[in-house]
């Protein structure tokens, strides 16, 4: 059977599966390097200043557009080198792995009551106080965090991905990456970090809605009460993004989240999302196959969405073709259509729960 896909198309699966199987780059990450130059930045342009905040969030931001755009440019007539890149790319900006590994390592201390190795742990999942945090809370921490996660650092990138190709990967984890850093209601960032903040909101509005929606589809025989869920308690949540995701995965996994959370000092209480238990570690464990089979639908749909009609392109050779036949040519360039200053689950494609 040929491959058609387009080589957008098939530079998202591509960088999907290397990502499942492979997890992040050992050494050179390049979020990691972007993050140390971004810390730079910061460092020469920092100000108590929205409009200089502002100025920090788009010059790095459209850096990495702007190199994806470059990039994209370069390889209109040459498909095969546009789904090496692609799926390089994608295979960078995308933290499936990496969460379904921090995910299950946090279930395996809380299940052995290693509490203050679990404590440690949260940290690279999220950016929470879990100085005084028993195993319940840390679960729902964790619990929280996957759900969060698996649109932060799965479902948008391969959503922006099939919409603009590989400006749309950069440009994508740039923004997640600077919200990640700088996007805290701290003292230095409450005005510094706006911008960056509300502008990752912005571009997460459709991928959580599609996420939630996909956690929905994925539900099995929870699937009306995960979208009742979605639906219900979705608007709950302080963010306009996380509260989707996490309201689906409660109704999914019939577990209820929400409620006091501690960031550096400051006590919060959230709304509750579901009407179920309170998470167990058995339920992060089912959380995280939930995060991996709405990944696997998130990457399909970016397949198949992604247009067959490349931006300012001729019309490219498809990847693949029949046995022992030559490759035809087709209009199938779908290219048209996210210790350092970051901390390591940021560079492993993962967001940071920091209550923008």
């Amino acid at each position: 059977m040929p491959l058609r896909l387009g080589t957008t198309a098939a530079g998202l699966v591509t960088g999907y599966v290397t990502d499942a199987l492979f997890g992040d780059p050992r050494t050179g990450h390049p979020v990691a390097l972007f993050g140390t130059a971004a810390a730079r930045l910061e460092h020469r342009l920092w100000a108590d200043s929205k409009p200089r905040g502002a100025a920090y969030a788009a010059l790095c931001t459209f850096g990495a557009v702007g190199l994806g755009a470059a990039l994209q440019l370069a390889t209109r007539r040459r498909p095969f080198a546009r789904f090496l890149l692609t799926a390089a790319f994608t295979w960078v900006v995308l933290g499936g792995r990496g969460l379904a590994a921090e995910g299950t390592e946090m279930a395996r201390l809380l299940e052995a009551g290693e509490v203050p190795e679990a404590r440690q742990r949260l940290s690279h999942l999220c950016a929470r106080d879990a100085t005084a945090l028993d195993s319940a809370e840390l679960t729902r921490a964790a619990t929280e965090s996957i759900a969060e996660n698996t649109s932060d650092a799965v479902v948008a990138p391969l959503f922006w991905g099939a919409v603009a190709g590989m400006p749309g990967l950069l440009g994508y984890r740039a923004l997640n990456t600077l919200d990640a850093m700088v996007g805290y209601r701290s003292p230095r960032y409450r005005r510094f970090g706006w911008a960056a903040a509300r502008a990752d909101d912005v571009v997460n509005l459709v991928p959580s809605r599609i996420g939630a929606a996909l956690t929905a589809l994925c539900a099995g025989g929870r699937a009306r009460e995960s979208w009742r869920v979605w639906r219900r308690d979705g608007s709950r949540h302080p963010s306009p993004n996380a509260g989707q995701v996490e309201a689906a995965f409660a109704g999914a996994l019939d577990i209820r989240l929400g409620g006091t959370n501690s960031y550096g000092g400051e006590v919060e209480s959230r709304a509750r999302l579901g009407e179920g238990r309170h998470p167990e570690p058995v339920d992060l464990r089912r959380a995280v196959r939930l995060s991996r089979l709405v990944g696997l639908a998130a990457v399909v749909i970016a397949a198949g969405a992604a247009p067959a009609t490349p931006w300012g392109a001729s019309p490219v050779q498809s990847i693949g073709s029949r046995w022992g036949q030559s490759p035809a040519r087709r209009s199938v360039d779908n290219s048209a259509v996210a210790g350092l200053a970051v901390h390591n689950s940021a560079v492993a494609g993962l967001g940071v729960d920091n209550r923008r």
